[in-house]
């Protein structure tokens, strides 16, 4: 049996396990191209909302701080075809972390709208 989806609908693939690799990779870039303009972004126990290239600069700041060693999605929302809601379990070489990542449809392209990065209890 052959399924035929839509160009735009194979091409966005799932924006929480793209987002998941980039975590692994540490990809900060790649991450902030996925942020709205203004961002809140809440680290361990810092909490604010940023611009884009804010928190890009303390994303990579995080990343250099607690190098990635593996990231695996654990929960997922994409029921809603214009709100996303994903949650990875990120191991880092100085502990492991629970992301949290909100997104909102705009123009057809899912924007994070929160991320949330706290030490897994």
């Amino acid at each position: 049996m052959f399924f035929h989806f839509p160009a735009y609908i194979v091409n966005q693939g799932d924006v929480i396990d793209d987002l998941c690799a980039h975590f692994k990779a540490a990809n900060s870039k790649e991450i902030a191209s996925s942020f709205s303009s203004t961002v809140d972004l809440i680290i361990i126990d810092e909490e604010d909302v940023y611009s884009k290239a804010q928190a890009e600069q303390i994303l990579r700041s995080f990343f250099n701080k607690y190098p990635p060693v593996k990231s695996t999605v654990i929960h997922r929302l994409n029921t809603n075809p214009n709100f996303r809601y994903g949650a990875v379990s990120l191991v880092t070489k100085n502990g492991t972390f629970r992301v949290s990542i909100t997104l909102k449809k705009t123009a057809n392209v899912f924007f994070i709208t929160e991320l949330k990065i706290e030490t897994e209890k």
